[in-house]
């Protein structure tokens, strides 16, 4: 497996289905849109326009799927980032009703795209929302209400602390709630999934090839990478966590990169099966989750902890190993095979950043984590509006995404300090 632009220690790396590598761009190319960065959103777009018989080139920095696509923690979760309460105080009963709808097609999208394209990515259904401090049965209870009433959702149900135990083989949570719609699956594989269908649909991508910038020149949008530039009606800018001042002041101000980190366990043989019984995967109510499923193979898979600086801990997994044990003290003797980490978009609101940038032009960032399920369906969006429909980028254009505070200077260090104190509050 090449492994070049991958994370070194990602056990995704490690099992990733075979995918050819691709040529950076040479000297000069037309396509009706350019599309920066190849993960979920990128391919999502890519496919789209090629399916419709767009021309689309891809322009990729390092490696398919090498970025936030292929290093998360591969759950997927059922609607938008933010619940229906919030949503419907931030935008209106109606928008909410009508973001919803969009999640859904968008859960509705991604098991299709798995099944027609053959994507072997090992999904798994069921998730499980674990409340890791005493209280919270009520709004649970006061949530799957309004979503069974509202919204016809019946996929969610509570589950007291005893059974979750005996569930998730750990004493340490107090109930929650589980989801059937959701749902975990390989990362990687999706993303090299999705890759090969766009290159099959006749989607052009160029690996090693970043974008160093853009511009107008004689009525079209000419992009710039070390290698060449491709000359195009339309660009979709992408990268999440790794959107950089291509996007502009407008985007990166709005869209701010934070560090998640993974390990794996070796295979825990029978062991695992006092894990996670049902096999769905897990994530709790810190601000700073704790997220863990198992592996086809019997490995536990945990994320845990995250910082914000440019660089990751120098121990990857004894850094991750410290959230385990909270959780699985009895796996202290098990030996971790793999540990890496990886930069995803976050948001003031935790809600994505969906703009038009200008004309031609679109963005789309700041999941905040829930990019597995979204992005392909959003890149898709992007591809639509690139084509003249516009209706679901502009929905998502509602959603209120204010600046960090502080200005250029200040943004980072107020922004730090208030994550840090809502990480502390996880421990008090």
């Amino acid at each position: 497996m090449r492994n070049t632009g991958h994370p070194p220690g990602s056990w995704y790396a490690d099992t990733a289905t075979a995918f050819p590598t691709l040529p950076p761009l040479a000297g000069d190319a037309r396509a009706d849109v350019c599309v920066v960065g190849a993960g979920y959103t990128g391919l999502g777009a890519a496919l789209e326009l090629a399916g419709r018989g767009a021309g689309v080139i891809v322009l990729e920095a390092a490696e398919v799927g090498s970025g936030g696509s292929g290093r998360n923690g591969g759950q997927v979760h059922a609607g938008q980032r933010r619940d229906q309460a919030w949503l419907e105080k931030a935008v209106g009963r109606d928008d909410a009703l009508a973001l919803w709808r969009q999640a859904q097609a968008a859960r509705a999208h991604l098991m299709a795209l798995i099944t027609e394209h053959a994507i072997a990515c090992d999904w798994r259904p069921g998730m499980i929302h674990a409340r890791h401090k005493p209280g919270g049965a009520d709004d649970d209870a006061r949530h799957i209400d309004l979503m069974a009433s509202r919204y016809g959702d019946d996929n969610l149900a509570l589950i007291g602390a005893a059974e979750l135990a005996a569930e998730l083989g750990t004493g340490v949570y107090f109930g929650g709630m589980i989801d059937r719609s959701g749902g975990h699956l390989h990362p990687l594989n999706l993303a090299l999934g999705l890759g090969r269908a766009a290159i099959g649909q006749g989607a052009e991508i160029h690996e090693r090839s970043a974008a160093r910038a853009w511009r107008r020149e004689a009525g079209k949008i000419v992009v710039e990478t070390a290698g060449g530039r491709v000359i195009c009606d339309q660009l979709i800018l992408t990268g999440d966590g790794y959107l950089d001042q291509l996007a502009g002041g407008a985007a990166t101000a709005r869209v701010m990169p934070i560090n998640n980190f993974i390990l794996a366990t070796e295979p825990l043989g029978a062991r695992a099966e006092a894990l996670i019984r049902s096999d769905a995967a897990v994530a709790d109510s810190r601000f700073v989750i704790n997220y863990f499923r198992k592996s086809p193979d019997g490995r536990l898979l945990f994320g845990g902890g995250e910082n914000y600086s440019p660089t990751f801990p120098r121990d990857l997994a004894g850094f991750v190993r410290r959230h385990m044990l909270k959780i699985y003290p009895q796996l202290a003797d098990v030996a971790i095979t793999h540990a890496w980490g990886g930069t995803l978009g976050v948001t003031t609101h935790r809600v994505p950043y969906v703009r038009t940038l200008a004309p031609g032009v679109q963005v789309a960032a700041g999941y905040s984590g829930q990019g597995v399920m979204l992005a392909p369906y959003f890149g898709k969006l992007l591809a639509e509006a690139a084509l003249g429909e516009t209706a679901g980028v502009e929905l998502l254009a509602r959603l209120p995404v204010p600046p960090f505070p502080g200005g250029r200077l200040l943004r980072w260090p107020l922004t730090v300090a208030g994550l840090s104190w809502y990480a502390l509050r996880d421990r008090l």
